[in-house]
């Protein structure tokens, strides 16, 4: 099964942003993940509108656009628009969740819903029919460097048993080391945010991380 690995631009050097999105798209990064935070559904700020502009405008890489806001159906036209490929809801910040996932996929856009460490798949099963990606929050979300709460593992297991009902696949989000990457695939996880546990600040080239992330041998 291949990795999806699913660059955290958050965690990118923002010194020399356009760099970033360079390096990473000849690393062979699958989607760009970029965080929207509103500082209401999550305590903190994050990314500014024109850095998502710049990096869809510059990556040869597909982007994913994971709205930690209030109300996110507000704003889907917007994302959409800039050039999103994936945007990502929260079950939590959104009543009307169906409605706005059928909204991004009107659009073009893959729809993908998210979940928070302290929220059940029960909340989520009503829309699983609807979305292509389940982004699953390994850490509380708003700020990145956090550690891996073990408890989430079962949320993940349950997920797993319920994707032959459906055609979703898993992504999770926060302190994805190598380590718990492999041990996640080996169960049937997809999908991988990469920040500061596996991919940024490592002093060594982003091509040779991902592809030892992926089980590659290094060249």
């Amino acid at each position: 099964m291949k990795r999806i690995l699913c660059p955290s631009m958050m965690c990118a050097d923002y010194s020399c942003l356009g760099q970033e999105v360079r390096l990473l798209d000849e690393a062979g990064a699958d989607l760009l993940h970029i965080d929207i935070m509103d500082g209401s559904f999550v305590p903190n700020f994050g990314m500014g509108l024109q850095d998502a502009q710049l990096i869809t405008k510059l990556s040869k890489t597909p982007v994913d656009v994971h709205l930690m806001i209030q109300e996110p159906g507000k704003y889907v036209h917007m994302f959409a628009e800039m050039g999103a490929s994936v945007i990502c809801i929260h079950a939590e910040a959104d009543v009307h969740a169906a409605r706005t996932l059928q909204t991004i996929r009107d659009a073009n856009v893959i729809p993908a819903i998210a979940i928070n460490p302290g929220t059940s798949v029960e909340c989520i099963r009503p829309v699983l029919s609807l979305v292509e990606y389940v982004l699953v929050m390994t850490v509380n979300p708003g700020f990145a460097g956090q550690k891996y709460l073990p408890f989430v593992d079962q949320k993940i297991d349950e997920l797993l048993e319920l994707q032959s009902q459906y055609e979703y696949r898993i992504m999770v989000d926060g302190a994805c080391s190598p380590e718990k990457i492999n041990e996640l695939s080996a169960k049937g996880v997809e999908g991988f945010i990469l920040g500061t546990s596996a991919l940024f600040g490592k002093g060594r080239p982003y091509r040779e991380i991902m592809r030892e992330l992926r089980g590659e041998m290094s060249e």
